[in-house]
């Protein structure tokens, strides 16, 4: 495999010399080595000196390899995988790396963001063209000094080698010179086949830290004078702030300030991350976390309404009555569905419905901005911080380039920190107090703030004729802000008759991406349903699904069908062999659903035994094709988190509201999984087939919710049309 050195030139390939003659890839991003606990921790010598290697890479003489990783990290271990794929490609022993988070930069990086379980797959082919490069500079460097061919030449463990001579030399003595190389056009990439590091499990470079509780997140910022910020925003949604009496809270201990701010800036152009119910806000500002959130019961603030407030209750009976209408215009009409529902023998109609969700990432909500004339220093935990730099810049009146950004290590993203408001606050109340600021946002705060997981709606029909055939199949969705339907996802492409349609309710409630977004609904409704036409037809499920996918192998319906039906087929085979699935078990009821999203496919297969005559989840079954695994362990970490993710929502999570107001604002009314409900053991296999890497992160949680519905419905002879699925059956728990 080669790389043209013309593509994304500017990103990856161009070498220049460093101002101190050392060795440029790439970028001009200067940073310091390593922290001074470095050597400790990772157990290396460091070096007595660093060439800088800017962007991605500073090479130590002693050949220990600091490798800057460009991604936010969320927990999904891209700050490992990153680094992983550079090193393979520069041929360096794992064991001689330093990985370091890098800053924002979007003229040297690209796609510095996490979401949509991408970062891999975006960086895949530019991060191996970095080490690819250096390696190719580092290979030539040594044969000038040695007078030999460059194909004569190989590399291992940061080790350039000629066997014909018996010659060698480490990087670290190369790297300084290896700016004088001139680059190819094309600079070749290993093949698969030669991997040494992708494939092969290794561990979190932050884990020590992690464990020993060293600062690595947002919420551990301590910088000389700053201040503790806090925010209070309206009790409900609707309402927007008119007055605020602060005497009180600014005559307590440790209170420097009470301001009030406004992101809603005339002129500013807004981001799709400036999602923010309440842009109007009253901060507290103090020397300490505890002396804050005292002062913030002394406020004494009047909101006043500008939309009418709305209730749980009537808005699922506006979801209702919007279901009863018709689209001007439907998503999707393959063949004539009209026709075939009009002469089916039989009918199947469910509705499925699931409620609002909140967030909660472990760690609570916070921003460090240092804001002054000249700049302003921002510091935290973001998932979009290309997109929160253009919005300060315009609230503050800065050029973009004079805002910088450090990413920390998340305690949790799930979507809740692409919304960079926060951030945003952060920076206006730094601006406005004169100081360095840290925000922290309470519980309660978080989750009456908005941005949830919108509540949804969709009815499912299949219309069979008299010898049990599908002969049309209807789905019709709502939500608020934006319906969860994929029109184009299977069974579209299966049935030759096929309607999709989508409908929107608008909402002052602010909504946005919930791990797998509209997947983590439209999937467990999607694979339940299937489950109950595959009874009516008299076909094991599985065997259903099969007969679908084959259907889109052979002759699919429409052109525009957006997954891959072999693979699709093969994560399900695997699961249904991997599971046993064809031996029944006594005690134990099986429930199994296959999904696509985030270009993986993922097959479960769920096992729920009954304890003390209640259902217990035993065991997960699962298939994964996402590509080529990067780093096994972590993978299947990704992959049990989301199962249990999905467990827990599907099984448990609601909120709800009053009034405008959210009922649920922090632990005592919103339930979790607790340790006790997960599964007892997950089992999962991955494919094995090459294929550059797919979407990790969200794969695994949308069909969990529906292998868990299928096997609930086999457990207690009921099925479950509406989550939380707690709340239907005693039973349940």
């Amino acid at each position: 495999m080669t790389t043209n050195r013309k593509h994304n030139r500017r990103s990856f390939l161009k070498l220049s010399a460093a101002a101190g003659g050392g060795m440029v890839l790439g970028f001009s991003w200067l940073t310091s080595c390593a922290p001074e606990d470095v050597e400790e921790v990772l157990e290396l010598e460091l070096p007595e000196s660093w060439v800088e290697i800017n962007g991605f890479l500073n090479i130590g003489d002693n050949g220990v390899v600091t490798i800057f990783s460009p991604n936010p990290e969320i927990g999904q271990n891209v700050k490992t995988a990153m680094p992983m794929i550079i090193a393979e490609e520069l041929d360096v022993s794992w064991d001689k790396v330093i990985v370091e988070q890098a800053p924002l930069d979007t003229d040297k990086y690209v796609r510095q963001l996490a979401g949509g379980s991408q970062s891999i797959r975006q960086g895949w082919k530019s991060l191996r063209e970095a080490g690819a490069a250096a390696r190719y500079a580092l290979v030539g460097t040594a044969a000038q000094k040695w007078g030999v061919p460059m194909e004569e030449l190989t590399t291992a463990d940061g080790v350039v080698t000629h066997e014909a001579s018996g010659q060698s030399i480490g990087y670290g003595e190369l790297a300084s010179e290896a700016a004088t190389v001139e680059l190819p056009e094309e600079i070749p990439l290993k093949d698969n086949a030669d991997f040494k590091i992708i494939g092969q499990s290794k561990k979190n470079v932050d884990g020590r830290k992690i464990v020993t509780g060293q600062p690595l997140y947002g919420i551990d910022v301590q910088k000389e004078g700053m201040l503790i910020a806090m925010i209070v925003h309206p009790p409900a949604f609707g309402m927007k702030f008119k007055s605020v009496d602060a005497a009180a809270a600014e005559a307590m201990p440790g209170i420097r300030q009470v301001v009030t701010i406004s992101a809603d800036k005339e002129g500013v152009d807004k981001q799709w991350s400036d999602t923010n119910a309440f842009p109007e806000l009253v901060a507290v500002v103090g020397e300490t976390t505890w002396q804050v959130m005292k002062a913030k019961k002394a406020l004494s603030v009047e909101w006043e309404e500008v939309t009418p407030a709305e209730s749980s209750e009537g808005h699922t009976t506006a979801l209702e009555e919007l279901m009863a209408t018709t689209p001007d215009e439907a998503a999707r009409k393959d063949g004539d569905p009209d026709a075939a529902f009009a002469g089916a023998d039989q009918i199947i109609e469910r509705t499925y419905t699931a409620p609002f969700l909140a967030h909660n990432t472990m760690e609570p909500m916070n921003f460090y901005a240092n804001v002054t004339a000249d700049g302003a220093e921002l510091e935290g935990p973001i998932q979009t911080p290309e997109f929160l730099r253009p919005t300060v810049a315009g609230l503050l009146g800065l050029p973009p380039e004079k805002v910088s950004i450090m990413m920390t290590r998340m305690g949790g993203g799930f979507g809740r920190r692409l919304y960079g408001h926060f951030g945003v606050e952060a920076s206006l109340i730094s601006q406005a107090v004169s100081a360095p600021v840290k925000l922290v946002y309470t519980r309660e705060d978080d989750m009456t703030q908005g941005t949830y997981r919108p509540d949804y709606r969709v009815t499912y029909r299949a219309a069979l004729d008299a010898d049990k055939n599908l002969i049309g199949f209807h789905v019709k969705g709502s939500g608020t802000n934006g319906s969860p339907v994929f029109a184009n996802r299977f069974p579209a492409g299966t049935i030759d008759n096929y309607l999709a349609e989508n409908l929107s309710k608008e909402s002052n409630v602010s909504t946005g991406a919930w791990r797998a977004p509209r997947s983590n609904f439209i999937a467990g409704a999607e694979q339940s349903f299937l489950d109950e036409v595959a009874e009516a037809m008299g076909k094991d499920p599985v065997d259903l699904r099969l007969e679908l996918f084959d259907r889109a192998i052979q002759n699919p319906i429409g052109e525009d069908n957006d997954y891959d039906a072999e693979r699709y087929a093969g994560v399900l085979k695997l699961v249904r062999e991997k599971a046993d699935w064809d031996t029944p078990k006594e005690g134990v009821y099986r429930g199994v659903a296959a999904y696509y999203c985030h270009n993986s496919y993922v097959a479960q297969v769920l096992d729920v035994v009954l304890e003390n005559g209640r259902p217990k989840v035993d065991k997960v079954y699962c298939a994964v094709d996402c590509g080529i695994v990067v780093n096994p362990d972590a993978a299947r970490n990704q992959i049990e988190g989301g199962i249990v993710d999905g467990i827990g929502h599907a099984m448990y999570s609601a909120l709800t509201f009053k009034d405008g107001a959210p009922e649920q604002q922090n632990f005592d009314k919103y339930r979790l999984i607790r340790h006790r409900e997960a599964p007892r053991e997950i089992e999962v296999h991955f494919v094995d087939n090459g294929i550059d890497p797919t979407g990790l992160g969200e794969p695994s949680l949308p069909p969990v919710m529906a292998a868990l519905a299928n096997a609930l419905a086999k457990a207690t002879g009921e099925r479950l049309y509406s989550q939380p699925f707690a709340l239907q059956q005693e039973v349940l728990g």
